[in-house]
């Protein structure tokens, strides 16, 4: 399984540059998510994956939220691929348009509750690396 760390985000400092410019959408579900705050369950934003930079990843659950803005529309492929590519190394990955955080943030929270809930979570003695794949918009 890959490790977490890819030498060219961080050398790039891409990860630092994200979390210091977040969309308004990730500001919106982050200030709903950080500390614990969801069930008890520790969010991490911008977190490097891999190739990726996940929006927001619960490693103890194995749950990776992306935040979708209009740029998404002409990414498809490269979004179903990462998709893929996540849920082969384990994740469930719920997806969401950018306006949905910011007009329907309760509905969001909650199909996060019920994903984070859908399955049990891997035993403490298990990688924080893996689960299913979801897509929801």
């Amino acid at each position: 399984m890959k490790g977490q760390s890819n030498p060219n985000i961080v050398g790039a400092k891409l990860q630092r540059r994200l979390r210091s410019n977040p969309t308004d959408a990730e500001r919106a579900l982050w200030r709903h998510l950080r500390g614990a705050q969801l069930d008890g369950c520790k969010f991490r934003r911008q977190h490097p994956y891999g190739n990726y930079i996940l929006d927001l990843v619960c490693l103890e659950r194995q749950l990776v939220i992306e935040l979708d803005g209009s740029q998404h529309l002409d990414h498809s492929t490269y979004d179903a691929q990462r998709d893929s590519d996540l849920q082969q190394a384990g994740f469930r990955v719920l997806r969401f348009w950018d306006n949905q955080a910011l007009q329907e943030t309760d509905s969001v929270l909650e199909a996060i509750w019920r994903a984070l809930h859908e399955h049990p979570h891997p035993h403490s003695s298990a990688p924080l690396q893996g689960e299913s794949a979801q897509t929801l918009r």
